[in-house]
């Protein structure tokens, strides 16, 4: 396993020096820093990206949940407090560890151990989200299913499972019978990846599976709205609308 890079943030030095010293003879862990208050730490987590992170609760100008509110995904997090009171708190956040001070080393070990097991399950997740993209990604080849990571959770959706794809920005939004996922590719990505003979590009924003489609109705001038079978419109461009007349040939 590779080195768990960690940092250590808390307005004491003396627990601060705790940590260092229980962490001197553990070789499988690099410090990267050590932060006396929530806004270096924020900095400093956002900067260097640390695998672990002890993180003291009550702190001035920023406490340790407000810092965890500040970040933009969940890191894992070892919380090192004098306050029994915020462990419910603490685990809502899923962390991994809550050491009420002061903790032994045996106790300070037994939170090392939690955090190596889940690191090395995120490790192995990683690598399958991997694999499974490498599959997904072969150039030109027809998907016939689509993989889709929500925190630690991995879905794999059957292409014939989904009703229609929606354009939202850098991501896509995929409809299926039962739901709908968010996943970070284009539009065009599925455009040319699926098979043009199911699906149909209507507009810029809307990929539509054509057995979905329930009707065709007259919108505004020269323009027209798409019912699919369970209710949604969807706006039809020009150009969506010469598709589907090839694809439905009407």
């Amino acid at each position: 396993m590779k080195k768990i890079k960690t940092i250590i943030i808390d307005d004491e030095s003396l627990a601060r020096d705790l940590v260092k010293t229980y962490l001197a003879d553990n070789d499988n862990i690099e410090i990267l820093g050590e932060y006396s208050d929530g806004f270096q730490g924020l900095k400093a987590i956002n900067e260097l990206q640390p695998d672990l992170i002890f993180l003291d609760v009550q702190m001035p100008k920023l406490t340790g949940f407000e810092l965890l509110e500040l970040l933009d995904k969940p890191y894992n997090i070892v919380f090192t407090t004098a306050y029994n009171e915020y462990a419910i708190k603490a685990f809502e956040h899923n962390a991994v560890d809550y050491l009420l001070k002061p903790f032994s080393k045996e106790r300070f070990n037994n939170a090392i151990s939690k955090a190596i097991s889940r690191l090395q399950n995120q490790d192995e997740k990683s690598n399958i989200i991997e694999k499974l993209k490498e599959h997904e990604d072969k150039n030109n080849e027809e998907l016939n299913r689509i993989v889709v990571k929500s925190r630690n959770k991995i879905n794999i959706i059957p292409v014939d499972e989904i009703r229609y794809f929606e354009a939202q920005d850098d991501y896509v939004m995929i409809y299926t019978k039962d739901g709908h996922h968010l996943k970070q590719k284009t539009m065009k990505y599925f455009e040319t990846h699926l098979n043009p003979k199911e699906f149909c590009r209507i507009h810029r924003s809307y990929l539509i599976r054509i057995e979905e489609i329930s009707k065709l109705e007259p919108y505004e001038k020269d323009s027209w709205m798409l019912v699919l079978k369970l209710g949604e419109k969807l706006k039809v461009s020009k150009n969506g609308y010469k598709l589907l007349k090839q694809q439905l040939g009407f």
